[in-house]
C-alpha cells in the first residue's frame, strides 16, 4: 500500500472518529449580537505540562569538567530524552532503529547494551531512547540511569562516537532539503489535501528536518498518528539519511485541539 493511500485512509478514519466523539469535542460558541457577551466569558488559559525529571545530575548545560546528564521522559512516557553537556553528534542527527544499525558506532552500541532499549536517536548533545514493553515513569527511572551510565562510559573513553560510514552517508543541507521537499510535494501533501491538510517544510539543519502541519492537520485528533506512521515513514523511506524529524505545529490553535 502506497504512503499516499495510507495517509488518505488515516484521515478518513479520523474524520469519522471526530464526528462520533461529539460529546468530547464541541464547536466554538458563536458570538452573541450583544457586545457584552464577550466580556462575560472568562479568558481561555492554556497550561503547559512539564515532564518530570527522573535523573538530574546538576544542570546538563554550560561548561564543566564533569560529564553532566539530565533525563526527562516525554508526557506520554513513550520515550526519554537525555541531555548531555557534551556534543554527541554535533550539527547532525541519526536514528538507530535496532542494535544491528548501531554496529560501528560506539555510542549507540553502548546504549543498546542496556536491556529494554528499542531505538536510539542522537542529535547534537541529546540522545532520545524508546523502550520495549510497558511504559511508565517508574520504569524510566531505572532505565535512564543505565543509559546515562552507558553514555558516560563511552564519552570518557574518548573514541569516535558515530561510525565514519554514517557520517559519509549524510549529504549537504541543500540535497536533504530538495529530497524532503520532493517527498512532501509528490507523496505527503496529495495524501492530506483531500482533508484540508498541508505539510510545510520550515527548516533543514544538517540532516535534521522540521515541519509544520496546517489546515485540517492542525489540531486534528489523528495528527500525531499521521506524523509518526505516515510522514515519518515517507521521509525515511525516500530519504534514508534523514535524522531527527520535528513538528513545530501549534496544535492547540487548531479547530479541534487535542493538546488542551
Amino acid at each position: 500500500m502506497s504512503v499516499l493511500k495510507k495517509l488518505s485512509q488515516m484521515f478518513s478514519g479520523s474524520d469519522s472518529k471526530v464526528q462520533q466523539a461529539g460529546e468530547a469535542v464541541s464547536e466554538s460558541p458563536k458570538p452573541s449580537d450583544s457586545p457584552s457577551a464577550f466580556a462575560e466569558e472568562p479568558p481561555v488559559r492554556r497550561r503547559v505540562i512539564q515532564a518530570p525529571v527522573v535523573i538530574e545530575e546538576a544542570e546538563a548545560s554550560g561548561p564543566s569538567d564533569q560529564i553532566l546528564i539530565k533525563a526527562e521522559p516525554s508526557r506520554d512516557n513513550e520515550q526519554c530524552k537525555l541531555m548531555v553537556n557534551r556534543p554527541l553528534f554535533k550539527g547532525h542527527s541519526w536514528l538507530f532503529s535496532n542494535f544491528e544499525e548501531a554496529a560501528g558506532s560506539p555510542l549507540a552500541e553502548s546504549v543498546f547494551s542496556v536491556d529494554s532499549v528499542e531505538t536510539v536517536l542522537i542529535h547534537d548533545s541529546t540522545a532520545v531512547v524508546t523502550k520495549t514493553g510497558a511504559k511508565g515513569v517508574s520504569d524510566w527511572e531505572a532505565l535512564a540511569k543505565e543509559v546515562g551510565g552507558a553514555l558516560r562510559r563511552t564519552l570518557e573513553a574518548g573514541a569516535d562516537l558515530v561510525s565514519k560510514d554514517i557520517i559519509a552517508k549524510i549529504p549537504s543541507e541543500q540535497v536533504v532539503q530538495e529530497e524532503i521537499q520532493k517527498v512532501i510535494d509528490t507523496e505527503v501533501n496529495p495524501g492530506v489535501a483531500g482533508h484540508g491538510g498541508k505539510i510545510t517544510l520550515t527548516a533543514i539543519t544538517g540532516n535534521t528536518v522540521t515541519i509544520q502541519m496546517g489546515g485540517g492537520c492542525q489540531g486534528c485528533s489523528a495528527a500525531d498518528l499521521t506524523l509518526k506512521q505516515g510522514i515519518h515513514s515517507a521521509f525515511r523511506k525516500a530519504v534514508p539519511y534523514v535524522g531527527a524529524i520535528y513538528d513545530e505545529t501549534d496544535h492547540a490553535g487548531g479547530l479541534n485541539p487535542y493538546y488542551r
